[in-house]
């Protein structure tokens, strides 16, 4: 079986980072600060996509230097990742012990999600990664397409595992079983609707998929 993780809210607890630093650029370059669940709504989608979304009023100067600008706030608050949630490197460990492959599919940039793994000396962990700056970001399901791809399985061989209606509605328009966990960006509420096969509560309940 794959399994495919979505990273920020999902294995990271970095929720509360993310809004902080999207603040931050927001006032680095004279936007107005937005809510805090405006800003969880956004998490999960490409940067470029996220920033549209929270000021649609930008064009793409303006988005490339709020860019930018949330990268810069982003690497210095990074310097030590975030912490992971409860039982995530005991499960993913576990998974690997199964004989599961374990990939991850984020809205993160390849420098991001490198830089953090590289930091927690990961560099090799998993099996693959897919990120939204060199596929098409979340929803659409091309990065879960390349994944099936790359290790040869077949959509009901594969689980994706998220926190966001982006990773749920990309899982169904991929046509994957997916689980939504319930300590992430977006309330389980708006999870249930795209019908996951669980939804989790602590990160090792994945195992019973095992």
């Amino acid at each position: 079986m794959l399994f495919i993780f979505d990273w920020d809210g999902t294995i990271s607890d970095s929720t509360a980072r993310i809004v902080e630093c999207m603040h931050d650029a927001a006032a680095s370059v004279s936007l107005p600060r937005l809510q805090d669940y405006q800003v969880q709504n956004i998490i999960g989608l490409g940067l470029p996509e996220a920033i549209g979304a929270l000021y649609p009023h930008l064009d793409r100067k303006g988005i490339s230097g709020m860019r930018e600008a949330y990268v810069e706030h982003f690497v210095a608050a990074d310097n030590e990742p975030s912490h992971f949630f409860p039982e995530v490197e005991e499960t993913l460990e576990s998974l690997v012990e199964r004989g599961h492959q374990i990939a991850v599919a984020t809205g993160k940039s390849r420098a991001g999600l490198d830089r953090v793994l590289m930091s927690l000396s990961w560099e090799d962990y998993f099996h693959s990664s897919r990120c939204a700056d060199e596929t098409a970001s979340k929803p659409n399901p091309k990065m879960l397409h390349e994944l099936l791809d790359e290790f040869g399985v077949r959509t009901d061989d594969a689980i994706m595992i998220g926190d966001t209606e982006f990773d749920m509605e990309m899982a169904r328009r991929a046509e994957i079983r997916r689980i939504a966990v319930d300590y992430g960006a977006h309330h389980i509420d708006r999870l249930k609707p795209y019908e996951p096969i669980m939804c989790a509560s602590n990160f090792r309940q994945i195992l019973d998929f095992a």
